[in-house]
């Protein structure tokens, strides 16, 4: 087992992933190495894309504010050396818009709903000085937009669609 300070590199993974639901910076400060690269972050918002504590937190902040009652559900965790697969179901309510991002700036957005969700997720956490220095992730999209109702959408919903979208992307430029 693969230890840093009594915290083994498997609770460390477990601990970064339930912190995406109700941890705050110093949490995140506590459990996410200064040079940690989020290998997910090209979807996100810019300022989720910045290496470090502070990106990790500006995730969970974006995924709180689109999801309300976020939670991880830990089913396996499975650790060889410093590198752990956390697998998971994260569950929650569609509140806010969510909006999805490319490099250039805004995908898609899709407006809140109010339906639940529940997907399994597996997580890959490299772990180094007994933080995590490195997260990717293997999500069921494809089930959460089922359960959402984003997929397949109707012409009531891509029209707001496109309504969140244009909402976003001048809020962006303000």
């Amino acid at each position: 087992m693969n230890t840093t300070a009594g915290v083994s590199a498997g609770d460390l993974a477990v601990r970064a992933i339930r912190i995406m639901a109700d941890g705050d910076r110093a949490d995140f400060d506590a459990v996410v190495h200064p040079d940690a690269v989020n290998r997910e972050d090209d979807v996100e918002p810019p300022e989720c894309r910045v290496g470090g504590p502070a990106g990790f937190y500006a995730t969970a902040l974006w995924l709180r504010t689109a999801f309300a009652d976020l939670a991880y559900e830990i089913h396996h965790v499975v650790a060889d050396g410093n590198l752990v697969a956390v697998n998971s179901t994260m569950s929650g309510r569609h509140v806010a818009p969510f909006a999805v991002y490319t490099p250039d700036g805004v995908d898609t957005v899709f407006p809140a709903t109010g339906k639940t969700f529940a997907i399994t997720q597996s997580h890959w956490l490299r772990v180094q000085d007994g933080k995590v220095i490195e997260h990717w992730a293997n999500r069921d999209d494809l089930g959460q937009a089922r359960q959402l109702g984003w997929v397949p959408p109707t012409p009531a919903y891509l029209f707001r669609m496109a309504r969140a979208k244009s909402r976003v992307k001048r809020a962006a430029t303000r």
